[in-house]
């Protein structure tokens, strides 16, 4: 049975949705109106609860100087609220890294993230909260259509940023396109 409310998936090469939110120390962030040279690459993570988002958003700040030399700009986002975005800033101790706090759960579902419920607290002994998003990597195009996108279900299992960047790389080389667009009839 299929539910109405549930968006259909982003399609590369097409549009994706709006996407604004507040950061710690970089001002709001707007994908329309911070568009990057070459991509944005978008990570939602689950929050502070979540220590596999923590060793996570960790390689994302080591690695944020190599996608920045490639013309990608990064943003990491999640619903938590600004309190728990600045804790979990203060444990990367990344500054430079773009934190981006109070995305909707609707906005969430208009990318295709799904939407969890708690389960108390976490095993780093932080409540998670009633709902929340898991996690998605999407990479942009600066006309704001989607290139590359990655949603899950678990917070296991994520794309490795050092393997996104070697992709980047053959991409940019290549001027390889996006994949994944076909919508016809099958």
């Amino acid at each position: 049975m299929s539910n109405p409310s549930w968006p259909s998936p982003l399609i590369p090469r097409q549009a994706v949705p709006s996407l604004q939110v507040p950061t710690l120390d970089h001002g709001s962030f707007s994908l329309t109106e911070d568009a990057a040279t070459n991509f944005t690459l978008v990570v939602f993570y689950r929050g502070l609860h979540c220590p596999i988002c923590l060793k996570y958003l960790l390689e994302l700040g080591r690695l944020q100087p190599e996608f920045d030399k490639r013309g990608v700009k990064v943003v990491a986002i999640s619903s938590d609220m600004r309190e728990r975005a600045q804790a979990m800033a203060d444990k990367l101790k990344a500054p430079a890294l773009r934190m981006g706090y109070d995305l909707s759960l609707a906005k969430a579902r208009e990318w295709g993230l799904y939407i969890s419920t708690s389960r108390g607290t976490t095993s780093i002994g932080i409540e998670e909260p009633p709902l929340f998003s898991e996690p998605g990597v999407f990479i942009v195009r600066p006309d704001g259509t989607l290139y590359y996108g990655a949603v899950q279900t678990m917070p296991f299992a994520r794309p490795h940023f050092d393997e996104l960047l070697a992709a980047l790389d053959f991409a940019l080389d290549k001027n390889y396109p996006a994949r994944g667009e076909y919508v016809g009839t099958l």
